[in-house]
């Protein structure tokens, strides 16, 4: 019985084994085996590519997951517009709708920003995949852009036109509506500034008629960032120390027309500048000998650019004492009870760090010379921060560049350092029409062509044409701004002039010659300029009844004068200065050759005083004398003639010796003259219009003549005008209008009480 069961159960367990080896079992896991990848739809892209994506391949067993997440990176290539994968028996079936090719992108309705512009910012471009997705990202880039430029109430709507063999042109319809203005400006939160006084101060302004030049009047977010830190350093220069802005809101109205643009602040207290003091652990420097170099006094209200300029000054001092490596940090103390900041400026030893070489990038023309040479510092030199902020300004004040951005990095050790100086360059080719009227030479047009970067060699060339009713001239002029590898402007310059002088003193005038320029500065602030110059001068068209000194100086003059030139100037501005002095002295030599000998002198001085935020008192003195030597009279047109710009309220040349029977002004042997002047705002017309108002008092003499008559009037008394004026810096070129009153005069003088001025170039 036993030996039955056994024999059962082994043929039991042969026929199970029999049935898991047997073919049909075989079949069946067969069938779950990928035995072909079939590709359907594809056009563009070879089967294969598709296939490279997909995570089963053939031969793998069929694996949903994996099935699932090649779908997902068919469709992630953005090559489809759609994708369907399907199990037909052994075979995965991939079925694809290819994205089409773009075959043109177009903009329709765009006026103010063009098409190159808009091109510029999309992504998509003809030739490329066209996906759904990138359109609307395009969409918003240039929905960005027109919000950029003010306008809010743009629209952008996508078009695309299918075109044979799955080509598409992609055409954007863009309504660009009006500019988005910033119809009102509000703070909250001020009380010793009113809002009229910060509008000025922030860069947005409100709309107005006048601003149609301008898009400061236009939202935009970046330029509000601007804002807030324009008012923080307002407040920080006035002695606000606490001051911040806790918020700036931008309310588009509901046409989306405008924005009503809100600062709140909190001003905190104002500050004076307590105890100012000086510690150092620099070995053998006395805080003393640096001390002179502040220019910040207790009592005075404080501001942080005081601070920041008295650094650099100290920078400069213990540089100059033979301290390369120096760290100069203000300690700031503010006793908030008193209402004080006291600062104690702390001087030590810093990183021995040297120059290692300076790259300089993004000077296409300018060549690497030209700007290496404005560079305070060398490769090989201590590393100064202050030459280094002085060098970014040397540069920016070449006018070659857009921009400049010097940084320091780390060189090849840790006491080296590599100086990266990163310039965009700008067109320095001018060509100049110009127009304009003043009372002392009448209407004039000019001319001139200009390059102030002649081959990228930093030189200057220009050619100039003026024609007026009073004065025709033409000159050409070269300058070398660094003669020789050296830090001297040399140049020449070759004119022709005639000058109608008629209703001043009853004669023309025609000049033509060459001069040559050299200067170099002595130091930061003095300059030192030599020039030579020879000319032909010619008096001609004399009337009959002319004053009998004009007809004796009839004929041509053949000067020969070498002028010596020191200058002096530590204003804020040259061009516009607020702040500061000024001086000159000039020493013109003529019988060096020629046939005219004369010595002459000319002192010039001016002084410029802020009373308060765009307040301006200006003080300014000449004086004069010229003497011949070796027997030789002073001649008619090296005299000096005064009046008009010199002397407000006074035509030109109406103010010095006279003819007493011709009325012709003679010019005098010596000459003063001076100002004080006070600028200020014209008052109820916002600042950036460029109107600034001024009261004047003008006064001065000329006088003296070696060889004159019984028929010349002459006088060294004092003549005085006071007046007021107006000027406007006009879209259109500077605009001046100035009224003088002469108090103060001689009978013979000539008076004018309306004195214009106007020009513009384009």
């Amino acid at each position: 019985m036993r030996r039955s069961v056994s024999l059962w159960v082994s043929v039991l367990l042969l026929e199970i084994a029999a049935a898991l080896l047997s073919p049909a079992p075989l079949r069946a896991q067969s069938d779950e085996i990928v035995s072909t990848i079939v590709v359907e739809g594809a056009q563009r892209i070879e089967p294969n590519t598709v296939r490279s994506y997909l995570l089963v391949q053939e031969g793998d067993v069929f694996d949903p997951g994996r099935i699932d997440r090649s779908l997902k990176s068919l469709f992630a290539t953005g090559l489809f517009a759609d994708v369907t994968i399907q199990r037909e028996g052994g075979s995965l079936v991939i079925r694809v709708v290819e994205n089409p090719v773009i075959n043109r992108i177009a903009f329709e309705g765009n006026d103010h920003l063009d098409d190159e512009t808009l091109e510029a910012e999309i992504s998509l471009r003809p030739r490329v995949i066209f996906t759904r997705t990138k359109v609307q990202s395009d969409v918003k880039r240039v929905l960005t852009l027109y919000r950029r430029s003010g306008r809010f109430a743009a629209t952008v709507e996508p078009k695309v036109i299918q075109l044979p063999q799955n080509r598409v042109d992609v055409v954007y319809e863009v309504r660009e509506g009006a500019v988005t203005e910033v119809e009102n400006i509000r703070f909250v939160g001020n009380k010793e500034f009113s809002d009229s006084r910060l509008r000025e101060v922030t860069r947005t302004k409100e709309s107005r008629w006048w601003r149609f030049l301008s898009t400061d009047d236009t939202y935009d977010p970046d330029r509000l960032a601007f804002d807030r830190e324009l008012l923080r350093r307002f407040y920080l220069s006035e002695g606000y120390a606490d001051f911040r802005v806790e918020s700036a809101l931008a309310e588009l109205t509901p046409d989306r027309r405008n924005f009503f643009i809100t600062f709140t602040v909190e001003e905190g207290e104002r500050y004076e500048f307590g105890d100012i003091g000086i510690e150092t652990t620099l070995r053998d420097l006395d805080p003393e000998e640096v001390r002179s170099n502040l220019d910040i006094d207790e009592g005075d209200w404080y501001d942080a650019d005081t601070v920041d300029k008295s650094i650099d000054d100290l920078n400069a001092a213990v540089g100059n004492l033979g301290y390369a490596f120096v760290d100069i940090r203000p300690r700031i103390d503010r006793d908030r009870d008193a209402k004080k900041i006291n600062v104690m400026f702390e001087i030590s030893e810093g990183p021995r760090v040297f120059v290692e070489r300076i790259d300089i990038t993004g000077n296409v023309r300018t060549i690497d010379k030209v700007i290496r040479r404005e560079f305070r510092i060398v490769e090989g030199d201590a590393f100064n921060g202050t030459k280094l902020q002085r060098s970014r300004q040397r540069l920016q004040n070449l006018d070659y560049f857009e921009k400049v951005e010097i940084d320091e990095v780390p060189g090849s050790a840790p006491d080296k350092a590599v100086i990266k100086a990163a310039v965009q360059e700008k067109s320095t080719g001018s060509l100049s029409i110009g127009a304009g009227f003043s009372s002392a030479s009448g209407a004039l047009a000019d001319f001139s062509i200009r390059e102030r970067n002649l081959l990228g060699h930093g030189q200057d060339l220009r050619l100039g044409l003026i024609i007026g009713q009073k004065n025709q001239q033409v000159d050409l002029s070269f300058t070398e701004p660094y003669f020789l590898d050296r830090e001297v402007v040399a140049g020449f310059d070759i004119f022709h002039s005639e000058t109608d002088r008629q209703s001043e003193s009853s004669f023309d005038t025609v000049d033509t010659g060459i001069s040559l320029r050299a200067g170099y500065p002595i130091s930061e602030r003095l300059d030192q300029d030599w020039r030579y110059s020879f000319k032909r001068a010619e008096i001609k068209n004399v009337p009959h009844d002319a004053s009998r000194f004009v007809k004796d100086q009839e004929g041509e003059t053949f000067p020969s004068v070498i002028s010596h030139t020191l200058t002096y100037d530590v204003t804020d501005s040259r061009s516009n200065p607020t702040s500061g002095y000024f001086a000159s002295i000039t020493t013109d030599g003529a019988g060096l050759g020629g046939d005219v000998k004369y010595v002459r002198n000319r002192v010039d001085a001016k002084y410029f005083y802020p009373i308060a935020d765009k307040w301006v008192l200006k003080l300014g003195a000449s004086s004069g004398y010229i003497f011949g030597f070796a027997g030789e009279d002073v001649d008619l047109l090296d005299r000096f003639f005064i009046g008009g710009d010199d002397i407000r309220g006074f035509a030109t040349d109406g103010v010095g010796p006279r003819d007493s029977d011709s009325d012709d002004a003679l010019g005098g042997e010596w000459f003063y003259s001076g100002t004080v002047q006070l600028s200020f705002p014209f008052f109820g017309i916002p600042s950036e219009l460029g109107i600034l108002a001024r009261v004047f008092t003008d006064f001065g003499s000329a006088w003296n003549l070696s060889d004159s008559g019984s028929e010349v009037e002459d006088s060294s008394t004092i003549r005085v005008s006071p007046g007021f004026g107006v000027t406007w810096v006009s879209p259109f070129g500077p605009i001046g209008i100035d009224m003088g009153f002469p108090i103060k005069k001689e009978e013979f003088d000539e008076t004018e009480t309306l004195r214009v001025n106007f020009g513009t170039s384009f």
